[in-house]
């Protein structure tokens, strides 16, 4: 194993062993490695070539601790709503020594107000559909940034729902791809211009009044 394998390994070991919170779905730290932290590692050829970037509903850390372990020149950023999970998390990060990843606790629609448009990139691996996603994530990207989501067999059907209406988050058109067969993917979007000051929204209102059946930005 190499330097980066170890130090993903010990933190599967920790994440298996957690008893504060359940951080992850999968039990065992083997299952956790293979299922889990390889299937993480498929994002990094999307990652900036340098800057800061965050992980939205982090939960036990994943995709970001993948990020900050084989990126140690990034700036990354856990986020999470969940006390319980932050302090857990804090307490594996400690004990691996990862100098680069920093955890914050908060919703991510408060976070956007006072970090706006100041990451490289964000992405999210279990938060919400696709249009959701985008919208908790494109306040905090930068022009000229990025925001990746990782998705499933319903890709297609999240994202035909949302039509052309992904400019009212400031976003591109998304583009899917595809990994490990047609099953899984990661979705990207280019942030290209400003998101407009509407978002984020009051916290709660992405998942129930969705941005693409808005008549207006008011």
């Amino acid at each position: 194993m190499t330097n980066q394998e170890n130090i993903l390994y010990r933190y599967a070991e920790l994440l298996a062993s957690c008893n504060r919170a359940r951080l992850v779905g999968t039990r065992g730290a083997k299952e956790i490695y293979n299922l889990q932290v390889k299937d993480c590692e498929s994002s990094l050829e999307f990652l900036p070539s340098s800057g800061r970037v965050i992980d939205v509903g982090s939960g036990g850390g994943l995709p970001g601790v993948v990020w900050a372990v084989h990126r140690p020149d990034l700036e990354v950023t856990l986020l999470d709503s969940v006390n319980k999970k932050c302090e857990a998390v804090r307490e594996i990060l400690a004990e691996l020594e990862i100098p680069n990843v920093s955890v914050i606790c908060s919703r991510s629609e408060d976070f956007a107000r006072s970090n706006r448009e100041s990451f490289d990139l964000a992405g999210a691996r279990a938060l919400a559909s696709a249009g959701v996603t985008a919208e908790l994530l494109s306040p905090l990207v930068k022009v000229g940034g990025k925001i990746l989501t990782f998705k499933g067999e319903k890709v297609h059907d999240e994202l035909e729902t949302i039509g052309e209406k992904w400019k009212m988050l400031g976003l591109s058109k998304p583009e899917i791809n595809f990994y490990g067969g047609e099953s899984k993917c990661i979705v990207t979007w280019e942030k290209v211009k400003p998101c407009p000051k509407v978002y984020p929204r009051r916290t709660g209102l992405a998942g129930t009044k969705f941005f693409w059946e808005r008549e207006s930005l008011t």
